[in-house]
């Protein structure tokens, strides 16, 4: 299959809406992109034509997106391309870009951040064994697997046997 990857910098602009999409966490943002050029003509630089692309973060992404993107800041984003394409209510064809994000971070040139890891079965409501489940059903990327080279799997499967028994 043919997908299109896109890795692209921008500014967020718009709050982070995270909800519950079949029982998956789904955080949903804008964020705009304008290219800069040098002009040598003018001697001078130009900003070129802004371009919007609506993120898509699902599961821990998302949860993480939530807590750490603010409105107006710098980001990277990097995942899979979709231009989503209708007719409006005049009968002009519109585009819409959609990036369903496998990464996101701030972006460091704009300025700095502090990074706090997430630890498995960490965030309130969030079960380790449903989010291992909800990943190998998507079949996205293979197991998530954490700092230390743990998967998901691995971390429940080592929770139940440390539980004691009922």
């Amino acid at each position: 299959m043919n997908e299109t990857m896109i890795t692209f910098q921008g500014w967020v602009g718009s709050e982070v809406n995270c909800r519950d999409a079949g029982g998956s966490p789904l955080a949903t943002f804008r964020v705009a992109s304008t290219p800069r050029r040098f002009n040598r003509s003018q001697q001078n630089w130009v900003d070129g034509e802004t371009n919007w692309y609506t993120v898509n973060a699902w599961r821990t992404l998302a949860l993480n997106c939530a807590e750490s993107l603010e409105s107006g800041q710098a980001v990277v984003v990097f995942g899979r391309l979709n231009a989503q394409v209708w007719r409006d209510d005049n009968g002009v064809d519109r585009l819409h870009n959609v990036v369903e994000a496998i990464a996101v971070g701030h972006d460091f040139t704009r300025g700095t951040a502090q990074f706090h890891k997430s630890e498995p079965g960490s965030r309130d409501g969030i079960d380790p064994q449903v989010l291992a489940e909800a990943n190998a059903a998507m079949g996205v990327g293979g197991p998530q697997v954490t700092s230390n080279g743990q998967t998901l799997d691995d971390l429940v499967v080592k929770e139940d046997a440390e539980a004691p028994a009922a």
